[in-house]
């Protein structure tokens, strides 16, 4: 049965509609909808406008009538994240801000290994029970959709083990969940042969299987001296493109090379980019693929930030996550670490608001989300406040009092 809700009124509304994918954004670009409304028809909104013009029109809505002031964004979308795996790596953080370097911490029994020994010994439930966790907890700050990629099992087995523990998640969790096979993140240290070798048997035997299953549709690879080079990554990618795959990269987190791979096998997004030089920028700015600023990395290792200011100069679209992983990213708040990016990057307002929602929602390749409109998914963060710019004013500490997830109430403070 077809069920339409009014919801207000909103003291402000920030539908994010008219804005460019690409290049610099500046608060007068912003729309803003006084006194508002939203009607919702199932899971999708019917019409947003002021909320005593709406009322007038859906007479037989149901009314969510709200009280004090509020604001309304587009949940936002987190398009690159960890959060399936096993164990912790509390014990890296110590260390590496006692001052161990990277090699040092590995050589001790941390780092990426130390996830994908603790994630082998996870059983499928646990990794499900743990992600759903995870991503409700995403979604109380928030965030309606998430990625979440797979790169700490390092095995055929294991990789199936991760993949389809995050669609059962998906089932469960009340947030949408998108899976991002990452086979590609190291060179395991039990695997008998060479990084090609290694590449090579992943895609033969995982991504048929991926297909098959419907486990992901997006593959995805470490570029980086520590992991694969890009000589390493070509046909591994290739094969990708040549099956379906969107393709995806981490790139110019420790040095340059990954952007330009991404850009080559037009990659829906380059991810990291924390190396990247004035040359990486214009590339990215002058192609299709989403330059993806992960902050979280950046406190988490204490390193500089992608130069996403640069990226926007010069005509790239920038979108920003979480990176919310057990090791470099542990803190896992897409909005603190929004804000943060914004403050050393001087970004606007409306960049940093479009970078978690529809240019987020473009490194997804998603179009229904991202937005306010109609037509598009009830997807909605609502914060109870007269005034947007407070939600980045308080650098995450403002929550989110509601949040709407496909038209239904998945969460409310005050309940």
């Amino acid at each position: 049965m077809e069920k339409i809700t009014l919801i207000g009124p909103f003291k402000q509304i920030i539908p994010m509609t008219g804005l460019p994918l690409k290049g610099a954004l500046n608060d007068s670009q912003l729309s803003i909808i006084a006194d508002g409304g939203i009607v919702l028809k199932n899971e999708h909104i019917i019409a947003i406008g002021t909320f005593e013009s709406l009322k007038a029109i859906y007479t037989h809505a149901h009314i969510h009538h709200l009280k004090g002031n509020h604001v309304c964004v587009p949940g936002f979308i987190d398009c690159h994240t960890h959060i399936c795996f096993g164990g912790s790596r509390a014990n890296d953080y110590a260390m590496r801000n006692a001052g161990s370097s990277y090699l040092e911490i590995a050589k001790s029994g941390g780092g990426i290994w130390d996830t994908v020994t603790q994630t082998r010994k996870s059983t499928q439930e646990q990794l499900v029970k743990s992600t759903i966790k995870l991503a409700n907890r995403h979604l109380k700050n928030g965030t309606t959709t998430i990625e979440v990629k797979s790169g700490y099992g390092l095995t055929v087995n294991e990789e199936l083990k991760m993949l389809r523990a995050i669609k059962i998640a998906n089932i469960e969790a009340l947030a949408d969940l998108v899976p991002t096979c990452l086979a590609a993140h190291m060179l395991p240290k039990d695997f008998k042969g060479t990084e090609v070798e290694y590449l090579n048997e992943m895609s033969k035997k995982l991504f048929p299987i991926l297909l098959k299953e419907q486990l992901a549709n997006r593959i995805d690879a470490f570029i980086e001296q520590s992991a694969f080079s890009p000589v390493q990554v070509q046909p591994y990618f290739e094969t990708a493109k040549q099956m379906g795959f969107h393709i995806t990269v981490h790139a110019d987190q420790f040095t340059t090379s990954g952007s330009k791979v991404a850009i080559d096998f037009h990659a829906i997004s380059a991810d990291h980019l924390e190396a990247s030089t004035d040359k990486e920028v214009h590339l990215l700015a002058n192609s299709t693929t989403i330059a993806t600023a992960l902050p979280g990395a950046s406190i988490g290792l204490g390193c500089a930030f992608a130069p996403a200011r640069k990226i926007l100069d010069a005509g790239g679209a920038l979108a920003i996550a979480s990176d919310h992983n057990p090791g470099s990213a542990p803190m896992g708040d897409l909005l603190t670490q929004a804000s943060i990016l914004g403050t050393f990057e001087k970004l606007t307002n409306t960049e940093v608001l479009a970078g978690i929602t529809f240019r987020a929602a473009a490194a997804l390749n998603l179009t229904d989300r991202g937005i306010l409109k109609e037509g598009g998914l009830a997807d909605l963060a609502v914060f109870h406040t007269s005034n947007y710019q407070d939600i980045l004013y308080n650098q995450g500490n403002l929550k989110p009092c509601m949040v709407w997830k496909n038209g239904s109430l998945v969460y409310d403070k005050h309940n």
